[in-house]
């Protein structure tokens, strides 16, 4: 076992993956308060764009049965089903003090999510967390509004140029952070990666075998399905 890594925070951000979804119905409100309840600092979660222009929190993007499937982005918000929230219904129940990581589905939707952070108070944008694959896109983000938070979520064989370039890149970019499947990182990545002053996030952390190494690597959040279980371990390694 290696030697255990500072993160550049006091204490890494616990997100609650879709809500405390181990414990009730995913991308709801009910799983986000629980979250909330168990400790969490973080929700996680994924957004669309509905047909009207709302931004709505889902994980597969369409809706109906069978052959009547539909993607969100062709349904206005008042026919989607009604535990599918809206992010600004979101921000209702659970207010700007928690980080709110959003997995951007639809790259449509940036905008629209911008613009309903910003009417909740000036510390929503601060605590908003914008994910995506291809991280030039998430750049250009930064021109929308420079208090928002900006992440590539990626995996280690995306990284075309090797790890150091991908770092020196997020740098120049102004990326906040790198977000990888906890199997893809390194003591050795999470320290590089530091070095540039990108923040190192690691997700699908659903033991307490994978939680402890990941912490033990100096993780800047964790995301995991299992709140109660996050929150403990974050616990026994900072008090």
């Amino acid at each position: 076992m290696g030697p255990r890594l500072p993160p550049l925070v006091d204490v890494p951000i616990m997100f609650a993956h879709r809500g405390a979804r181990a414990h009730a119905p995913e991308n709801t409100l009910e799983a986000f308060r629980l979250a909330a309840k168990l400790g969490a600092t973080g929700i996680e979660s994924d957004v669309w764009i509905t047909a009207d222009g709302v931004p709505v929190l889902d994980h597969d993007g369409v809706v109906g049965k069978l052959l009547r499937r539909r993607p969100i982005s062709s349904v206005p918000r008042h026919e989607l089903p009604p535990h599918i929230p809206s992010l600004a219904e979101y921000y209702q129940a659970m207010g700007t003090e928690f980080e709110l990581s959003l997995d951007v589905k639809d790259a449509d939707a940036v905008g629209a999510v911008i613009d309903v952070a910003r009417t909740f108070g000036p510390d929503a944008l601060p605590r908003l967390w914008l994910c995506h694959p291809d991280w030039k896109l998430v750049a250009g983000w930064r021109a929308i509004d420079d208090a928002v938070r900006l992440v590539d979520s990626t995996r280690f064989k995306h990284f075309e140029q090797g790890p150091e370039r991908r770092a020196a890149d997020l740098a120049e970019a102004g990326i906040d952070a790198i977000n990888m499947h906890h199997s893809d990182w390194s003591g050795g990545l999470t320290t590089m990666f530091h070095r540039f002053g990108v923040r190192a996030f690691s997700w699908d952390l659903q033991f307490e075998r994978t939680l402890d190494e990941s912490l033990r690597m100096g993780m800047d959040a964790v995301y995991s399905d299992h709140v109660d279980r996050m929150v403990d371990r974050v616990k026994a390694f900072y008090g």
